[in-house]
């Protein structure tokens, strides 16, 4: 290297990103992901002991998986070649493999090639990398914002260990942004940025260090020599919403969410949650409240409610944002505008004080399990009407403890498709009214 490329060098990377220049130079600078770097976690103990596996590092933009991968390498003194995904094909896996190979034969030194967007790769790319994966020429680091269980092929999952990476909580990105004003590779202590503003950049980040690092450098460039809030918001174009996470708004804003959707305002639904999410919520705890809604205020009256809302979780995770705000969307109409049943949750509360109230009552004999003779001789099981025996696989049966043979827990109401389930709870109820007792029967 001459001295002009070495001088270019340098001033490209004065020029790069403030992301890129306050990457981590050691894994005790890493920020976040404490389940897998703490002190006797799984990396860490497989990095103080050189013996780092094949890996994929699956989780959301911004939460250092390229990072990470550099700092496996670096730390175990290997080699470390990197290749794109997105432009990358069988013949630059195939040259890398080579220098890999030169390395260990002339040096003993180990490859690890970090392959970003892994997701991208096709089948037969994926299949090219097996057998030096395999034969250890060189060790893999995959990279994915996709879930690896539908994305890469079994047979090469099957040879790394998966490691997920979660978004970054805000107390652990504010200290992130405090260390990139201060230091030399960041802003140098040349800006000052109130606490307040720290907070803003972190809790719009959304997890993403790598975008909570951009606004700052944002931020700076717009604000001079101070960033306050307000400076903030203005470089970033965005007002902060009136959202305490953890405060009072928060129980605010989404109680008038679930508000809206038992009242079957769909329009209210949707803007109590996209308030939400526009203002940092976590959209997973959205969808979970709507998990309970689909039981808690629809239930029975529309059965299919539950799996929307469910379904609606499972595609936010496979999909993660923006897109996932879709799924999200189409849940919280459907749940609005469906028929509405508080039945589940009354049934519940009310076997709840039963339960509490008497305690735990004897199992009815014919109702008991009868594994052994003593058992049988003892009446266990005795009297047991079976069913699928008889017509229509029904027959009027007791099956509460003695004391609560008069109560009835669940109270069907006649919207949607519980009406369905009213009607075949009172003709069970009548046939019970009118069951000619046996002789001998109590009562």
């Amino acid at each position: 290297m001459d001295l002009f490329e070495h001088a270019g060098q340098k001033e490209q990377a004065r020029r790069a990103p403030l992301a890129e220049r306050m990457r981590p130079r050691a894994l005790d600078e890493f920020v976040g992901q404490e389940h897998i770097t703490g002190e006797g976690r799984f990396l860490r103990r497989a990095i103080e002991s050189d013996q780092v596996p094949s890996l994929i590092l699956w989780g959301p933009p911004g939460t250092g998986k390229t990072t990470l991968a550099g700092l496996v390498a670096r730390s175990t003194g290997a080699a470390f070649d990197s290749v794109s995904a997105v432009l990358a094909g069988v013949k630059d896996i195939r040259e890398t493999v080579a220098r890999a190979q030169d390395r260990w034969n002339l040096n003993r030194q180990r490859t690890f090639l970090f392959i970003d967007e892994i997701h991208r790769f096709n089948k037969s790319q994926q299949d090219a990398l097996l057998p030096h994966v395999e034969k250890g020429t060189v060790t893999l680091i995959g990279a994915t914002t996709e879930n690896p269980s539908f994305e890469v092929n079994a047979a090469l999952l099957s040879r790394c260990r998966v490691v997920t990476l979660r978004g970054m909580e805000e107390e652990e990105l504010v200290p992130l942004l405090r260390r990139a004003v201060a230091d030399a590779r960041g802003l140098g202590g040349k800006v000052v940025v109130e606490e307040d503003a720290l907070s803003f950049l972190a809790s719009t980040a959304g997890g993403d260090a790598r975008k909570a690092l951009t606004g700052l450098e944002v931020a700076a460039a717009h604000g001079g020599e101070k960033v306050d809030r307000k400076v903030a918001e203005e470089a970033l174009q965005q007002k902060t919403l009136l959202y305490d996470k953890g405060g009072e708004e928060h129980y605010n804003v989404i109680s008038a969410f679930i508000k809206s959707m038992r009242g079957s305002d769909v329009d209210g639904a949707l803007y109590w949650m996209v308030r939400m999410l526009e203002a940092g919520e976590d959209p997973l705890f959205v969808l979970r409240r709507m998990v309970i809604f689909a039981s808690e205020d629809i239930g029975n009256a529309d059965p299919r409610a539950l799996s929307v809302a469910v379904d609606a979780l499972q595609a936010f995770q496979f999909v993660g944002l923006p897109e996932g705000t879709l799924p999200l969307t189409q849940a919280v109409t459907y749940l609005a505008l469906a028929p509405k049943s508080n039945a589940v949750i009354a049934a519940y509360t009310a076997v709840r004080e039963a339960v509490t109230k008497e305690g735990a009552l004897p199992v009815p004999l014919h109702l008991r399990n009868a594994p052994t003779k003593l058992m049988k001789s003892l009446g266990y099981g005795g009297g047991y009407k079976y069913p699928h025996n008889f017509e229509g696989n029904y027959v009027p049966e007791d099956y509460l403890p003695e004391a609560l043979r008069a109560r009835r827990f669940y109270t069907p109401t006649r919207n949607g498709l519980e009406a369905e389930l009213a009607e075949r709870y009172e003709t069970i109820q009548r046939q019970l009214a009118e069951r000619v007792r046996e002789p001998g029967e109590e009562g």
